[in-house]
């Protein structure tokens, strides 16, 4: 199958051309620009208790140990006989939903970032703002 054709860097002025958004010399901007969303989603979207569960060692163990265990593989398109590699480890059961199980393994499953998007809109759908308790 032919390869897409090579696109401008995203960075203005710059002439090299890529598959992807940035060129190899511009590829760190992509990592900052994940690197700000991810600050600002911590800062003004998650509540202190959360903030604080997510950056703490016990979840990144956890984390990690379910990465292992999927091997690091999307399970959803594991399902669909895709292989995509694992960017996220979504809880189950939502966090704000059942705080206990947030540390169980069981209720962790590895995710692809499109996959985790589609899950969060099911769950937000599922349980809505009335449902989800306070912790």
């Amino acid at each position: 199958m032919p390869s897409r054709p090579k696109k401008p860097c995203s960075v203005p002025g710059c002439p090299s051309l890529t598959q992807g958004r940035y060129c190899e010399q511009h590829q760190y901007k992509e990592q900052q620009s994940k690197a700000e969303r991810h600050r600002y989603y911590d800062e003004h979207i998650r509540d202190q208790k959360a903030r604080e569960f997510y950056h703490s060692k016990e979840w990144q163990r956890v984390r990690q140990a379910a990465l292992m265990r999927d091997n690091y593989l999307c399970q959803n398109c594991l399902k669909e006989k895709r292989i995509t590699p694992a960017d996220v480890v979504d809880h189950i059961v939502p966090v704000k939903v059942e705080w206990s199980l947030r540390l169980s393994l069981s209720n962790l499953q590895s995710l692809c970032n499109a996959c985790h998007n589609k899950k969060t809109a099911e769950d937000k759908k599922k349980y809505g703002e009335g449902r989800v308790k306070k912790f």
